[in-house]
């Protein structure tokens, strides 16, 4: 592997930020300080966190410390779903899509936590 461009947890989790970027821009206008700005932040910062923590590999604690970072942004992403569902700026099935494509960015992130040495 000789990019962060080819894990599967930042093509991933750059998937999720893209499709949020595209939801939000049907969010009321009202949003684009508060919720919109919110969830798009904390969507970009799960891949940037990936690259960073990528780049500090050789140092196993700060590689870790950095995709711990990731996984807290992606879960403020999920916040931010639950409240985009129940302010119905989106549907039940958009919702379920983005949810789970998150929850497999959980699942990617957690790997990595666990097998830090396997990523050097």
């Amino acid at each position: 592997m000789s990019s962060f461009r080819d894990l599967i947890v930042y093509k991933k989790a750059f998937s999720l930020s893209m499709e949020i970027f595209l939801i939000t821009k049907t969010f009321p206008k009202e949003e684009t300080y508060s919720l919109i700005d919110q969830i798009r932040r904390s969507s970009r910062s799960v891949f940037a966190s990936v690259a960073e923590a990528y780049k500090k590999r050789r140092y196993p604690n700060h590689f870790v410390s950095k995709l711990t970072d990731a996984d807290m942004e992606n879960g403020e992403t999920q916040a931010w779903l639950d409240a985009s569902l129940a302010c119905k700026y989106i549907t039940d099935e958009k919702y379920k899509e983005l949810n789970e494509l998150s929850e497999e960015v959980t699942r990617l992130l957690i790997y990595m936590i666990n097998n830090p040495e396997k990523f050097k």
